[in-house]
């Protein structure tokens, strides 16, 4: 068994008591300190905390910090002995600039500046910064200073400039987008913030001075076409990454990508790129709302597959080419049509039958009116009422029809919906066996009788291994059933940390040979305290 799993569950563990949470960050404190000189430890630390170091400790560490019932001085304690521990426990609002030395933790430091809580002469300090990677989050801060703003859009590494082009103001994203490098003005394309005529003139040719240089041609002797079987273990390029020289193509090419995928991006400019060779550009571009109708058609008709299908999800493509994609063969473009939160009820109710549309439920169902759900609960197609049978807001009198269909689809799609009575929960069950056993059984209003009634129908249904995993994560599991549930390797874990298991059967699989078991079971909190102090001290 791995003990530092099993502690990593404890740290998890709900229940664990507030005295316990200090004596363990306690042991990891004189655990770090303890941290080997020369390879020879400072001094002894007892418990199993004390025998942990470097990513073992870390570990531990950071599943303590991921607790929300933390206090402060505990937050304060776990942001001193790892750097990512205190960057998480920044962003949870946990810790403040008192809190923090930006020269010991500038990660936890950057993290405070980002959420507003940090000090201006942090920020004085990380624009002049030697690590690069410093100033880049730096720039991706809110609310700078307007010249640590110029520093940072004239710092001679332009990975900082572009993250500074990622999220700057609309002034600034004027001034980058004709900035010299293409890699600073893709990063302005993917700025929202950048005005629309700024993001128009970004992928309309002609209208701004070309970029000069790339991230390919800054590193590699250019004509340059990146090997998708690169043999480079540390190359940092793309796999699409290519420049000529002069029209820095890859780089141009997602920076048209990012601009059509921004919402600030005019339609007019957006929608020229519909005949566009490349394919990626057109696929991005079927996902837009609000281009002119005609752009939308000439999607319809693209020879790839893909982006007719996105086309067919976009709701502003309107009800005449719902209509004409309805009709459609290629790939997925049905099933992402019957998804679509406008396609008219006729339409989804044709696709129903000959399109696979998963056990979720659709949009369009979801918003079916009164008269649209009388008239779904009446339809002699099976696949139209699985359809409605996947909403749980359902009048009574449909859902308690739906609940006794007899079509086993029907049936697995209503099983779910918490207004089921036991005694109609049981009967799909005697009806129709394995093909809807494990779906009765998550049921959120299933009754500890009930769960103990499925899990006897084990050995005589086929799907036994995954209605034992329903049953081990449903919340009115019963001591009975969750230990049935441990027959099952994939349901274990699940039932290990289940609540209602018996504090024995909780304490036998601490020592499981499986550590995944083991570490689930010290989540457990029902977990007696009496073993968590066993874990805590190690005995």
């Amino acid at each position: 068994m791995t003990p530092d799993l099993v502690l990593c569950g404890l740290a998890a563990n709900t229940a664990l008591p507030n005295d316990l949470i200090d004596q363990l960050i306690d042991q990891l404190t004189a655990a770090a300190r303890n941290a080997p000189v020369g390879g020879t430890p400072r001094a002894h630390v007892s418990g199993p905390a004390g025998a942990l170091a470097g990513d073992s400790l870390s570990g531990l560490v950071n599943e303590l910090a991921e607790r929300p019932d933390l206090t402060h001085a505990q937050a304060a304690a776990l942001a001193s002995l790892d750097e990512y521990a205190a960057v998480r426990l920044a962003y949870a609002g946990l810790l403040a600039a008192d809190d923090i030395d930006p020269v010991a933790r500038p990660l936890a430091a950057l993290a405070l500046l980002d959420e507003g809580a940090g000090r201006e002469t942090w920020v004085r300090a990380f624009v002049t910064d030697p690590v690069v990677m410093h100033r880049e989050k730096l720039a991706a801060c809110p609310d700078l200073p307007s010249d640590v703003t110029e520093a940072l859009a004239s710092d001679p590494d332009i990975r900082v400039v572009a993250e500074l082009a990622s999220w700057t103001t609309p002034a600034m994203a004027i001034r980058l987008a004709r900035h010299p490098h293409a890699e600073v003005r893709r990063a302005v394309a993917a700025n929202e913030r950048t005005p629309p005529a700024v993001l128009a003139a970004l992928i309309t040719e002609g209208v701004l001075p070309p970029a000069q240089a790339c991230v390919v041609c800054d590193s590699r002797t250019t004509p340059f076409v990146h090997d998708p079987q690169c043999p480079i273990p540390d190359c940092t390029l793309p796999p699409d990454a290519s420049c000529d020289g002069v029209t820095h193509a890859s780089t141009v090419h997602a920076m048209q990508c990012l601009a059509l995928q921004n919402p600030a991006t005019p339609a007019e400019a957006a929608a020229a790129f519909a005949n566009h060779p490349s394919a990626v550009l057109r696929w991005t571009l079927a996902s837009r709302p609000g281009l002119p109708p005609e752009t939308y058609a000439r999607l319809a008709q693209d020879p790839v597959p893909g982006v007719r299908a996105d086309l067919a999800a976009n709701p502003s493509i309107g009800e005449p080419l719902m209509r004409e994609l309805a009709t459609d063969p290629g790939h997925d473009v049905q099933r992402r049509l019957a998804h679509n939160a406008g396609v008219p009820l006729d339409i989804l109710i044709s696709l129903a039958g000959t399109t696979k549309t998963g056990s979720v439920l659709l949009p369009r169902i979801a918003a079916a009116s009164l008269a649209e759900v009388e008239e779904l609960a009446a339809s002699p197609y099976p696949a139209v009422r699985m359809l409605l049978a996947a909403r749980r807001d359902l009048p009574n009198g449909i859902r308690d029809a739906l609940a006794a269909d007899p079509d086993a689809k029907v049936l697995k799609a209503v099983a779910p919906h918490p207004g089921l009575s036991e005694a109609q929960l049981r009967a799909m069950v005697d009806r129709h066996g394995a093909r809807v056993i494990a779906r009765v059984a998550t049921n959120p209003s299933a009754t500890p009788s009930l769960l103990a009634y499925l899990t006897h129908q084990v050995e005589h249904r086929s799907p036994a291994q995954k209605l034992l995993r329903e049953i081990a994560r449903h919340r009115n599991a019963t001591a009975p059933a969750l230990l049935a549930c441990l027959s099952d390797v994939r349901a274990r874990p699940l039932a290990a940390a289940h609540p209602a298991l018996p504090p024995a059967a909780i304490a036998e699989l601490l020592a499981d040979d499986d550590p995944h078991v083991a570490a689930a079971a010290a989540t457990n909190p029902s977990l007696p305290p009496g073993l968590m102090w066993t874990l805590f001290n190690g005995r």
